[in-house]
């Protein structure tokens, strides 16, 4: 596989600092000699960036730093339709979670072109469904879902894909899913996409609730992109993350959802997202972050 890797340094769509180091935390784990091994080429190495929290104004507190966000969005939608297009992996580090507008959008927009629709699964202790109107915080980080629905500021939706929305809602799986906002768990049932929490993944059975989410993307879709948020994890694993939310996925669990991503053969894109070296332990979410993206890009047991 020709991989199109690139790296997202910010921070500005979350509400603390740290993400914009992620990817080097990644790359100091050693993912690319590790995707080497695995047989993959990985020729193409962009990296995108973002002005300093310190040189700039949070803005409307609705919506905080949407220019800066937006800039990050739109370079790394030309960047991954690029990848997509030219027949590449597009494999994103980031950074905070509104990355994902960016690489979602680029991949439909190249998707469309050939008349084929793309799925999502999206792996977070949060739905990031909230809106300006819903939002407790602010932080864009928890608006991506929503922005790629069509709910959202103009420059994070309509202007990105002329007019329509990148995703459908029967389109987005949400696995994880533990810590929600009132009124953004209104946002959720009203769209109709489907949430996999930690109580139905505990009662039901975490491999028959993944195999279920992906036979369904897999027969509604023309490919799957696995949006990776590290806090979906549990912290007791994945430690340096910024929102961490006890009582996520086990490291097993983990593996098996990536794994399982790679088995479909349908695996178009991933992103991995959220790491925060300043709250980590040795390097400790790093290193399972490049352990679980050698897992969706092909690495088994035997």
């Amino acid at each position: 596989m020709d991989i199109a890797l690139t790296n997202v340094h910010l921070d500005l769509g979350a509400g603390r600092r740290g993400t914009d180091m992620g990817p080097s935390a990644l790359h100091v784990a050693g993912l690319v000699p590790a995707l080497r091994k695995l047989g993959h080429t990985v020729e193409s190495v962009n990296s995108i960036g973002s002005p300093s929290f310190e040189t700039r104004v949070p803005g409307d507190p609705s919506m905080r730093f949407l220019p800066e966000v937006t800039a990050v969005v739109e370079a790394l939608a030309d960047c991954t339709e690029a990848a997509v297009g030219a027949g590449r992996f597009p494999l994103v580090l980031g950074g905070d979670h509104s990355i994902a507008i960016g690489t979602i959008t680029g991949m439909v927009r190249a998707m469309r072109r050939k008349g084929q629709r793309l799925g999502v699964v999206w792996v977070d202790a949060h739905t990031d469904m909230n809106t300006p109107e819903t939002s407790p915080s602010g932080n864009i980080h928890g608006m991506p879902v929503a922005c790629l629905l069509g709910d959202g500021p103009a420059s994070l939706t309509t202007k990105l894909l002329a007019g329509e929305p990148a995703l459908r809602p029967e389109d987005v799986i949400l696995v994880g899913i533990r810590d929600v906002d009132r009124r953004e768990a209104e946002t959720v049932r009203r769209k109709g996409v489907r949430a996999y929490t930690m109580s139905e993944l505990d009662s039901r059975g975490t491999a028959v609730c993944l195999r279920e989410a992906f036979a369904g993307l897999v027969e509604r879709t023309d490919g799957i992109h696995l949006s990776f948020d590290l806090d979906g994890v549990d912290p007791a694993e994945a430690p340096g993350v910024g929102t961490p939310v006890p009582g996520g996925l086990s490291l097993r669990e983990s593996h098996l959802l990536c794994e399982m991503a790679a088995q479909t053969g349908c695996l178009m894109g991933m992103e991995m997202v959220e790491l925060n070296p300043t709250r980590d332990i040795c390097n400790k979410t790093g290193e399972l972050a490049r352990w679980l993206i050698e897992s969706a890009l092909g690495r088994s047991i035997l």
